[in-house]
């Protein structure tokens, strides 16, 4: 962890810890062109490659130069869910320039346990005694939760995995990206076992604690600050070795602030603590987000539901400390979908699946669910987008969309073996056989008393001579 003004820029202040990033180098079809809108930094997960896409907009990343410790130096080292902090310029064409790279694990080290909920996709994975929530929206290389699920239960000699994600507002963090490390390779993740970061609590003479990791400090050096700096409450990120359950630190690091003042800044993840309409304010990935009279609201969000865990991105200026918001976007979902590619439209960007049609954008997530090995690969977008298949069975989470006859845009995609036609939305028509969701019109003999447009609903349906039959429908709650 060698001091660097630029590298320290990725470190949170407030009581945010970003993490995970990963450098790209060349890749891609690069043209070197870009209209500039805004000159800055852009944090959130990787969702395709060539060069690199965060937060939608396609980064060059030819001439960037790369920051931080953790074994990332180059393109074919980068995964999708990794969360990096761009730095260049960038604009309303969805192009940019990107000048530097930045990534930082979040969590490194053995698995201790994991839970796992198949139907709900949503769990908890424990590493050197930090608690981790993973859900469908986790990106898993090496092994999916599942396998790590079994390994943990079945050995002695646990998983070692690296975790990019953000650190919540209980210390607890939520996952955007968990890879499974090659132990018997030479070491390429950062220079020791294991990294923790979060707030000093129970501080002694030679020991502290995060989060109930016990850490022995009396030997570390210092980034930043010095031990006379510890104090309960400050935060830090702590690397070295486990020994008997505690944590040896090697290297503390003081964290900093994450952007430079007044830099334009957009970033985007999950409301860690709710907006507060006496400050105007509230916490997103840890931190502060200012609102004022003149942010703009897109997709029809409004303040009511920037509740915590709602996935949004937020551009503007970063002031002492605080983004003072200029436009918010949520990347919340509000509908699912399961089935078939029927067609495919514009390269792929836009799909038929099961009836339902399906818009990718930029963000769009597009995974499988085979997690062969952890081995280097970036597969381009168009590559990605290739992929996609006549036939393929997709699930799907996004949002609903009114244009073009409804459907729904798609924030991320999973490819599965196969599986039943499912559905989750609002209706937005009904008769007395009809119900009509994401502009998909399914045909029914079931009774529908109960139920009315704007009522949201699960539905299991089928295909039957080019129309769609519900089988079964409730109310979601």
């Amino acid at each position: 962890m060698k001091r660097n003004t630029l590298y320290s820029a990725i470190k949170m202040t407030i009581a945010g810890a970003v993490l995970g990033s990963l450098a790209a180098c060349g890749g891609g079809s690069d043209s070197g062109t870009t209209t500039a809108g805004s000159n800055g930094s852009s944090m959130g997960p990787v969702s395709g490659f060539g060069s690199v896409y965060v937060n939608g907009t396609h980064f060059q990343i030819n001439n960037a130069q790369y920051r931080g410790d953790d074994g990332i130096e180059r393109e074919t080292q980068l995964e999708k869910g990794m969360i990096l902090k761009v730095t260049g310029t960038w604009g309303r064409d969805g192009e940019g320039e990107a000048q530097y790279i930045y990534y930082d694990d979040t969590l490194r080290g053995p698995v201790d346990s994991i839970t796992w909920d198949e139907l709900t996709k949503t769990g908890v994975i424990v590493v050197a005694k930090q608690s981790i929530a993973i859900n469908n929206r986790t990106v898993f290389k090496g092994a999916t939760p599942v396998e790590l699920k079994a390994g943990v239960e079945s050995t002695t000699d646990n998983y070692h995995v690296r975790i990019s994600g953000y650190r919540l507002a209980n210390g607890e963090f939520q996952a955007s990206f968990v890879g499974v490390m090659d132990a018997s390779a030479p070491w390429p993740y950062g220079r020791y076992e294991v990294e923790v970061e979060g707030a000093v609590s129970n501080l002694g003479v030679d020991t502290f604690e995060i989060n109930g990791l016990v850490v022995n400090y009396q030997s570390a050096t210092f980034d930043g600050g010095t031990a006379e700096d510890l104090a309960d409450g400050v935060i830090v990120e702590v690397e070295g070795k486990l020994e008997n359950g505690k944590l040896t630190a090697v290297e503390i690091e003081f964290e900093d602030d994450i952007f430079e003042e007044d830099e334009d800044v957009e970033i985007s993840g999950a409301i860690t603590s709710a907006y507060d309409s006496e400050t105007g304010q509230f916490y997103l990935n840890g931190t502060l987000i200012q609102l004022t009279d003149d942010t703009d609201f897109d997709d029809d969000i409004t303040v009511e539901q920037l509740t915590e865990g709602a996935e949004i991105k937020v551009e503007g200026e970063y002031r002492n400390g605080i983004i003072v918001a200029e436009e918010i976007e949520t990347r919340d979902g509000d509908a699912q979908l399961s089935g078939f590619i029927e067609s495919k439209e514009q390269g792929g960007e836009v799909l038929m699946v099961s009836g339902v049609r399906v818009t990718l954008t930029e963000i769009t997530l597009i995974e499988d669910e085979d997690t062969e090995d952890a081995q280097e690969s970036v597969v381009m977008r168009n590559q990605d987008l290739e992929g996609l298949n006549l036939g393929d069975y997709l699930e799907i989470e996004g949002r609903e969309t009114a244009e073009n006859g409804g459907g729904l845009i798609a924030f991320y995609i999973e490819r599965d073996d196969g599986g039943e036609l499912e559905l989750e939305g609002k209706i937005s028509s009904l008769t007395d056989t009809t119900v009509t969701v994401m502009g998909l019109e399914l045909q029914t003999d079931l009774d529908l008393a109960g139920f009315q447009v704007g009522d949201d609903v699960e539905i299991d349906f089928e295909e039957v001579n080019g129309q769609y039959r519900i089988v079964k429908i409730e109310a979601d709650d």
